[in-house]
């Protein structure tokens, strides 16, 4: 079976490419299909928070406390903090129109692509040697269990064909 911080960062692979599309969404003289921002906001709501999110602050996080690593003034702090800057800033997005919209899009390309780097660079091998395998084993079925509530959307598949879906969708303007 797969290892968790694996499957966080297949997961982020995804994110990135949806990042990539918001990037071109906001590109000189773009003109955007009518309701692919709307699709773009649920797909970041879903996909990356209740699925990829949620997967991180129910059970990961908590599984790296249990093994020890402080949650207050380190790197899960740092973490929780950026996704509620996230979630801000996705609101942002979904209430804005034009440049403002194109600002907030910015902001969340920026925050997100350098949250994953820290994800995957610090706090994935951190939790990788931290976290026993009876603990993992729990974190694993947890994962599992997300998938399992949020269905097919929520599984790397439905989440790239969800992305590839937007991208056609922003290439056919």
């Amino acid at each position: 079976m797969r290892n968790p911080t694996d499957v966080l960062r297949d997961e982020h692979r995804v994110i990135l490419r949806a990042l990539d599309l918001l990037e071109r969404a906001i590109g000189p003289g773009v003109a955007i299909a009518d309701g692919w921002w709307e699709a773009a906001v649920a797909w970041l709501r879903a996909f990356a928070d209740r699925n990829h999110h949620a997967k991180e602050e129910e059970s990961l996080f908590p599984a790296m406390v249990k093994a020890g690593v402080p949650s207050e003034g380190g790197p899960i702090a740092v973490m929780l903090d950026e996704h509620a800057q996230g979630r801000a800033l996705i609101a942002a997005i979904a209430d804005r129109v034009g440049t403002a919209r194109a600002a907030a899009a910015r902001d969340y390309v920026d925050l997100l692509r350098a949250h994953i780097d820290k994800e995957n660079d610090v706090l994935f091998p951190l939790a990788d040697a931290v976290i026993d395998e009876r603990l993992m084993q729990t974190v694993r079925r947890e994962f599992e269990a997300v998938e399992i509530e949020l269905g097919a959307p929520a599984s790397i598949e439905g989440g790239a064909e969800a992305v590839e879906r937007l991208a056609a969708a922003l290439e056919r303007r």
